[in-house]
């Protein structure tokens, strides 16, 4: 074997080293199928996102469990009251209400807790990839719920209770249910459908397109619906996390 072929063979397995260490890195611990079910006077309308949990595995353990996915859009078409043509919208957003903050990381662990309260007991982290079966998401694991009257206008953004969705969606409007599955993590990084596993959700900015605009129209979205101000927090993750 040559010099070069040689230093070229090493520099070759360096590299699926390299490569191999970042998949084990960024490979999600876990992904779950979020679903809401909204009852509607047209009737139920049902919506899931797929989102990826992506837990600490670097060296230095110095980071934080991560999230990968969007808010859950759900389109309940058009309102035939007094509204007739004006489009009516429910969205879960990626956060939870804290007292007088809003948290980010808490949507990491609701399949987590949704299993370990269905099962009745605790399931643990390195276990909830192995769970099955589709279990309840309530009470404080619901995460934050927004509607607006306008998805173009982030300030007609206006704060949903699980229990009164009527009270900003209108008569006729409740919210059934919503539901946590785990699903495989499928041939990540090429996980795009199919035989390969269910790619994370994505489509959120086209369905609320000031997200791509300059400024932080997201904060403005979450300000309109009376939740805290971010903080230090990326308002935009509320929304969508990449």
């Amino acid at each position: 074997m040559s010099f070069i072929s040689k230093w070229a063979g090493l520099l070759g397995l360096l590299a699926v080293l390299v490569i191999g260490d970042q998949i084990r890195i960024n490979r999600p611990g876990h992904k779950y199928r979020l679903t809401v079910e909204v009852a509607t006077p047209d009737g139920i309308r049902t919506v899931s996102g797929i989102l990826a949990v992506v837990p600490d595995r670097n060296y230095n353990r110095g980071g934080r469990t991560t999230m990968r996915g969007e808010a859950v859009f759900v389109d309940l078409g058009q309102d035939g009251g007094k509204d007739r043509g004006k489009g009516k919208n429910l969205v879960v957003l990626l956060a939870h209400r804290q007292g007088d903050k809003l948290d980010l990381d808490d949507i990491n662990y609701v399949a987590l807790r949704a299993y370990g309260a269905a099962r009745g007991n605790r399931v643990s982290f390195n276990d909830i990839s192995r769970q099955t079966g589709i279990v309840p998401v309530q009470g404080d694991l619901i995460p934050v719920l927004v509607s607006f009257g306008d998805p173009a206008d982030p300030a007609s953004a206006r704060l949903v209770a699980s229990d009164q969705a009527d009270a900003v969606l209108g008569d006729g409007y409740a919210i059934r249910g919503l539901t946590a599955e785990v699903v495989p993590n499928g041939f990540w990084p090429i996980d795009f459908g199919g035989v390969l596993g269910e790619p994370v959700t994505r489509g959120i900015d086209a369905k609320l397109p000031w997200l791509a605009a300059p400024g932080d129209p997201a904060a403005t979205a979450l300000k309109a619906a009376g939740l805290p101000a971010p903080g230090a927090i990326e308002a935009r993750e509320a929304f969508a996390r990449k």
